[in-house]
Formats: C-alpha cells, sequence, structure tokens
C-alpha cells in the first residue's frame, strides 16, 4: 500500500538510481503518471514530457479496455473488442484521437513532443491492470528507437507485467499482487490529477 503517488514515485525513482547521470527522458502517460513522473525525473535529473495514449473503453463500459490509440494515430484493440460492432469501436478511436489531439495542444503548446530517438526512456504510470495503455506506450515508442525503453508502475497484475516485459527491455513493478482488483486500491489517497495540475508539471503557464 502506498501513501500517495508521491510515496509510489520516491519508491520508484529509488529502484532507478543507476540512471542518474545517463540524460534519461521520462514520458509519463497523463494524468495520474505525471506527477511521478516529474518527481522521478527531478531524481534522476532528466527531461519530463507526456506520452499521449487513450485506452479504448467498450461501448457501454468506458472503464473496461478492449484497446488504446497512440497519438502517432495507431491502434492496439484486445481480442475482447471482436465482441463490439467494428462501428462502435470506430467512434470510439476517433473521440480518443480527438482528445489526444486536444491534449497536446493544452500540454505543451510552444514545443514539439521530445524526440526518444537514442535516449534511455522511462515510461511511467501510477499503475495498470490490463496493461493496454502501457503496451501501446511501450509499442509505439520503440519505433522511435529509444536506446533502452523501461515500464515504471506503481502496481499492476502478474500478468500484465509478464506482457510488458515482452515489450519492455526492463519492467519496475513495485507491487504486483495476485488478487488485483483495481489500481486504486493500492493507494491510501488516490485523488484525481486535473489538466491545470499536469500543465502545472510540465512547467507551462495556462489561463
Amino acid at each position: 500500500m502506498f501513501r500517495d503517488r508521491h510515496d509510489a514515485a520516491e519508491q520508484l525513482a529509488e529502484r532507478l538510481t543507476h540512471l542518474k547521470g545517463h540524460d534519461p527522458l521520462i514520458l509519463a502517460i497523463p494524468r495520474g503518471g505525471v506527477p511521478m513522473g516529474r518527481l522521478i525525473a527531478d531524481a534522476l535529473e532528466g527531461e519530463l514530457d507526456v506520452v499521449l495514449i487513450r485506452k479504448l473503453g467498450a461501448p457501454g463500459n468506458p472503464e473496461y479496455a478492449i484497446g488504446a490509440v497512440s497519438e502517432d494515430g495507431s491502434v492496439a484493440l484486445e481480442d475482447a473488442a471482436s465482441h463490439f460492432r467494428e462501428s462502435a469501436i470506430t467512434e470510439e478511436i476517433e473521440k480518443q484521437r480527438a482528445l489526444i489531439e486536444e491534449r497536446r495542444r493544452r500540454y505543451t503548446p510552444v514545443r514539439a513532443p521530445i524526440d526518444p530517438d537514442g535516449r534511455t526512456v522511462v515510461v511511467v504510470d501510477d499503475g495498470s491492470a490490463t496493461g493496454a495503455t502501457m503496451a501501446a506506450a511501450l509499442t509505439t515508442l520503440r519505433q522511435r528507437a529509444p536506446a533502452r525503453l523501461i515500464a515504471a508502475i506503481g502496481t499492476a497484475p502478474p500478468e500484465t507485467v509478464s506482457r510488458l516485459e515482452r515489450l519492455a527491455d526492463e519492467v519496475v513493478c513495485l507491487e504486483s499482487p495476485r488478487d488485483f482488483r483495481a489500481v486504486g486500491q493500492f493507494f491510501a489517497s488516490f485523488g484525481q490529477v486535473d489538466d491545470d495540475e499536469v500543465m502545472d508539471l510540465l512547467g507551462n503557464e495556462h489561463g
């Protein structure tokens, strides 16, 4: 059990201290991963940016992930997506793509996303249930030729960790219980992170 995201981020930073001095690029998955990414980037003397991936929710049950869409437009569908109408999935993809575009405009309005080419990249999130979002992030980033690709998460079930280990060079997961139900069950405090906080953490002015 973590006190909050700050507590989890401190523990992840401790596990990643070998990266200090190597100018790592910390890519946080919004929104919950961003406060953690800020602390880890500061601790490791690295750069912070966001990797924009959106979960695709099942029609009628948006909390149930049936895939993910990446900022480059690529879509990764879970096996469960075959149970739903193609038109409904397409509608969800377009909705999430539009949200990604809007978030990039808000989060980093005066610069392009930081290029991961040749960098040691650490993708950060507070937790991952199915792994759909983190897996999509890792797959997309691998195509951008990072020197090393690391997934750093507070908590995930064992099967998700195994899935991510096939996509990343290293996975750092602090809590991986078999009775996993939801990410929030491992945080005593697990409040929502809003867009204004994300922009503050990325160093952007907003009105």
